[in-house]
């Protein structure tokens, strides 16, 4: 090298990062045509770790501290490149800086319901929304597998990878915890401790330290938290045991009252609110049923005697009655008018 070209070289003195940029978590020290003085000093502040990597190669870490840059402090980086201790050249290699700090007040969430195998309910779909911390615990790592050669690597570029990484080990390990949906969605801090161990695991492949997680929320998507809530109320009217299945039952039945009330057509097919089902119920048993019961079969206790043809004919006054109010259909009153003709011609 002629000594003009020697003189225009531009060289180092100090390699440092103020990280005046907020969320960059790995930054490339501009080197251009620069190099390194031999002798110079590497600033690495706290919460910070440098890299030098030559040729592709991770060749030298430092930690926090000032370090003066020498075939001494470098020993590694001096063997690839085969130097001499005696050697004083400058030298040219790519510095990388990390910022350690931790990255706190990250917020996560499942955008789609992930499904999860539940004991009591088998298969389900869980929404849950929380809060994260975390920090690169190993700048060998995370450079390797994920800031790479870039020139900066900020804080959205990796939690667009740890999102995924986040929402398939959720999935992975509650799905294998076989903890009931109820028992995580009462106790949000046991939903956690499910999740972090497996989570850590997951960052660490990466260089990445999990610092903090918790769960602030879960919950279902509307239409199973509507099911749910539906056996709930069940559970509760119907008593425990063998009883469930009969308290269920009952409870669907008397949920589909208001439901059939106001659809057109058929028994109750008035417009009528609760109410009004209960009370057509009741007028249709007495008008109605008795047409069910077989000739001579024996009446309830206490029920006075009275000749056929007159309740034939009263039960038909009480169904024209129910027909004028508007209280029955045309159909339902064709319907009952007929059996009791029947009944009455015989």
């Amino acid at each position: 090298m002629s000594i003009g070209s020697f003189i225009k070289k531009q060289f180092i003195d100090v390699l440092q990062w103020t990280e005046d940029t907020e969320g960059v978590l790995a930054w490339r020290y501009p080197m251009e045509d620069m190099e390194i003085q031999n002798g110079g000093v590497l600033v690495v502040r706290e919460s910070q770790m440098a890299v030098f990597v030559n040729e592709g190669q991770i060749a030298d870490v430092f930690g926090p501290g000032t370090h003066k840059l020498s075939t001494q402090t470098l020993p590694l980086l001096t063997n690839l490149k085969n130097w001499d201790k005696l050697f004083d050249a400058p030298f040219k290699s790519d510095v990388y800086f990390f910022s350690t700090r931790v990255q706190t007040g990250r917020k996560w969430g499942t955008q789609q319901p992930i499904t999860i195998r539940d004991k009591d309910f088998d298969m389900i779909r869980v929404r849950a929304f929380g809060m994260y911390s975390y920090r690169v615990a190993d700048p060998r790592k995370f450079h390797t597998e994920l800031s790479g050669t870039r020139e900066q690597y900020t804080r959205d570029n990796v939690e667009d990878q740890l999102r995924g990484i986040l929402m398939a080990t959720m999935a992975s390990s509650l799905g294998g915890a076989n903890v009931a949906f109820l028992d995580m969605a009462a106790n949000q801090a046991l939903m956690a401790q499910q999740v972090r161990g497996d989570l850590a695991d997951a960052f660490a492949r990466y260089g990445i330290g999990l610092d903090e997680f918790n769960v602030a929320s879960v919950s279902l998507p509307e239409e199973l938290q509507a099911a749910l809530d539906e056996r709930i109320s069940a559970g509760m009217k119907g008593g425990l045991g063998a009883d469930k299945m009969s308290g269920y039952t009952k409870f669907q039945v008397a949920s589909a009252i208001p439901l059939a009330a106001q659809n057109e057509g058929g028994i109750a097919g008035i417009g009528a609110g609760l109410g009004a089902g209960v009370m057509l119920g009741q007028a249709m048993g007495q008008a109605v049923g008795s047409t069910l019961t077989p000739v001579g079969a024996p009446q309830p206790a206490g029920a006075p005697a009275a000749p056929a043809d007159d309740g034939i004919e009263a039960r038909l006054e009480k169904l024209k009655g129910l027909l004028d109010k508007g209280l029955i259909s045309a159909a339902d009153y064709d319907s009952a008018k007929s059996e009791l003709l029947k009944k009455l011609i015989g």
